[in-house]
Parts: structure tokens; sequence; C-alpha cells
């Protein structure tokens, strides 16, 4: 007969913290991975936004080909132009009705209208980057300086180890967002004093124009994100 060795009770008792989930668990689920601000959980968008969405990514498609087909017309001989002219204008006719369509959807809701209006007091910010952060950036105004920043991935993150200091990068984010604010932002520093005098600035400390670009797209998104929070319009003492 086989017979087991008494083996003490605690040998068998689970301890009470493996059956427990750190709080930090928790914090992360409820936050929405808070501990990444840019990898939080975006807002479910209603019909109309998922619509103006959809308009806007094939609004950047047409606009893609388009520009496509203007470096062909360069480079490829002369017999070729004719089809390539008929089809940049067929693409220029999509999406001038594309970008129709999304001005009659933001004007049949009164909040995205009386944002667009907003957004679009700043002097370098046109309906495009507007409709943009509306539709992808819902979290706009509800948010600190830092979390928009940081969920837009505009904020530098640092690399640093131990005595050594690395370069700070951009880093996550959403891409769509940063994409439409750069190509907004090479308008901005030419025709808005004071993101000019905020990228000259940095220029003369000595940084590179995409890094002084950057930078500028961090503090138009902080400027932005209060407008919309305090529900006023454009001035320069915003900044």
């Amino acid at each position: 007969m086989n017979t087991f060795p008494d083996f003490p009770e605690s040998v068998f008792t689970m301890p009470e913290s493996a059956f427990t989930f750190p709080e930090t668990v928790f914090t992360f689920v409820r936050n929405g991975c808070s501990r990444s601000p840019e990898n939080a959980l975006k807002p479910i968008p209603d019909k109309t936004s998922r619509k103006i969405k959809d308009l806007l990514v094939r609004r950047s498609q047409l606009l893609e080909m388009a520009t496509m087909e203007k470096n062909r017309l360069q480079i490829l001989p002369k017999n070729l132009h004719r089809s390539i002219k008929s089809l940049l204008k067929m693409l220029q006719a999509q999406i001038e009705t594309i970008t129709r369509q999304i001005e009659q959807d933001v004007a049949k809701v009164d909040h995205w209208r009386i944002k667009t209006e907003i957004l679009t007091s700043v002097p370098g910010v046109g309906k495009v980057l507007a409709y943009t952060l509306l539709s992808e950036l819902p979290e706009l105004g509800s948010l600190s300086r830092k979390e928009i920043a940081a969920l837009v991935g505009v904020a530098p993150i640092n690399r640093d180890s131990g005595k050594l200091n690395g370069k700070r990068r951009i880093r996550g984010g959403r891409h769509r967002i940063r994409t439409v604010m750069f190509m907004a932002m090479l308008s901005s520093i030419q025709c808005n004093p004071t993101f000019k005098r905020f990228y000259e600035h940095l220029k003369d400390q000595g940084k590179i124009p995409k890094v002084a670009i950057v930078a500028c797209m961090r503090k138009m998104i902080v400027v932005l994100n209060t407008m919309v929070k305090n529900q006023e319009s454009w001035r320069e003492q915003t900044v």
C-alpha cells in the first residue's frame, strides 16, 4: 500500500496574491492604455464621422494618383501626354466632387461646423486639416497639452540610459494626422507670423528644418486643443 508523506499545509495553500491582479492592470484597462497615450483607444465614431473619414481617405488617394500622373507627364514621351492630361482632368473633377460632399456633410452637424470655424480661424489651417482632426482626433479639446501631443505623435520621447543622453525622437501616434499637419505647417510658417517666428527661432538655435517643423506641429496641436476646449477663435494672444 502506497503511503504519501505528510506535507505542511502551506504547500497546498495558494497565496492570496496569486488570485489578485496588480492595480496597474486595472488602471491600464480602465484608462485605455493610459500609460501610452498614443495607443489609447479611440472613441467609436458616429455614422457621419465615419463617412467623412472615408471621404477624406479617398480624397487623399485621388490626390496621390494625380501627383503620380503629373510626374509621369514630366518623363513620358509627348505622344502619351493626351492620355495623362485626360486622366488628370477626371481626377481633378473627382477631387472637387468629394470636397463638396465633405463640406455638405460637415455643414449638417452643428458641433462639426462650429469646431471647423474655430480651427480654420488659424492662418495656415485649412478645411482639410480641420476635417482630418475632427474625424481622426475626436479627443481634441478634452485632453491636456502633453496627452494631445503624445496622441498625435509629436511629443519628443527620451532615449536616455544611465549617463547616456540620447536624441529625442517622436514615435507612435496617429500618422495620418501628422502627415496632414506637416503639409499644413509648411504653409503656416509662411503665412502665420506666430509660427513663422517660432520656426525661425528654432533654426537660429541650430535645429534642422524638419525638427523645427515638428516642434511647430506640436505647438499648433496644443494651441488648437486649447481653442476647441475654450470654444474660442484664433488670436495671437492664444499662443
